[in-house]
């Protein structure tokens, strides 16, 4: 037993300084893992600096597309398309003489359909119905550049109506033929712009601006114009009822940060 506390008292301080050195090592172990991932998170995706830019436009539609429908009924097929083609001649004349080109004028298939009257007894009971004859429809589609031209052509239908055409007109739609190069200006102007805020951030932050980790562009919006921002929908939002329209965007940038 002596000899065992003997050999003890001769390696104690040897257990005691081997002690020391796995716990400093263990805590350098830890203070490196601890600040590579402050490093991480500083350069990485999940930190820096991110900065979301938008860029805004407005504009005047440069085409417009207008449809009206108009209908002919008789007893016989023959009959109903006797009338359809007559009312077409007068829609076609119509059209040309206010300035409308024949190239802008398309004239769609005949749909035909069947029309029937339900027959009841004196119980009220239903009993079958009655073949009352056949109705034809056509519609007719004006696209044009002539944004003011066919504006005229779509409020003064009642020339039309007052011939015996039964014309319903559509509200016409509104586009803008070169769109895909408004979309490249309006990204370029919200990337500069999301770059201006990053560059802001870093100066009142005392830090520099490192590279570019990620970028997204966001969903285009185009609203009538001095509408309200509700308009504005998750997957994008396409106005055609309003020729004075507004154009909108955004892109986000995420920067790691020096």
């Amino acid at each position: 037993m002596e000899n065992g506390k003997g050999i003890y008292q001769m390696i104690k301080p040897l257990i005691t300084l081997l002690c020391v050195i796995i716990a400093a090592a263990a805590a350098v172990a830890c203070v490196y893992i601890f600040t590579q991932g402050l490093v991480t998170y500083k350069s990485g995706t999940n930190g820096g600096l991110s900065a979301t830019g938008s860029a805004s436009v407005d504009f005047e539609a440069d085409l417009i597309v207008w449809r009206g429908t108009y209908s002919a009924y008789a007893m016989t097929t023959s009959e109903a398309y006797s009338i359809l083609s007559r009312d077409t001649r007068k829609i076609k004349k119509y059209l040309e003489n206010n300035g409308i080109d024949e190239s802008d004028i398309v004239f769609s298939a005949i749909d035909i359909s069947k029309r029937y009257s339900s027959n009841y007894n004196d119980e009220g009971n239903y009993i079958g119905d009655t073949f009352n004859g056949y109705e034809l429809y056509q519609t007719v589609t004006v696209s044009s550049g002539d944004v003011d031209g066919v504006e005229e052509v779509s409020r003064g239908i009642t020339e039309l109506i007052e011939e015996g055409v039964e014309f319903t007109s559509n509200s016409p739609e509104y586009y803008y033929k070169d769109l895909d190069s408004l979309k490249l200006q309006l990204v370029e102007a919200a990337t500069q712009n999301a770059k201006q805020r990053i560059d802001l951030m870093a100066q009142g932050s005392g830090c520099r601006v490192g590279k570019l980790v990620s970028s997204s562009l966001g969903v285009f919006q185009i609203t009538a114009k001095n509408s309200a921002e509700e308009e504005y929908s998750y997957g994008g939002t396409y106005n055609t009822s309003s020729r004075q329209k507004t154009a909108t965007i955004t892109v986000k940038l995420n920067y790691t940060a020096e």
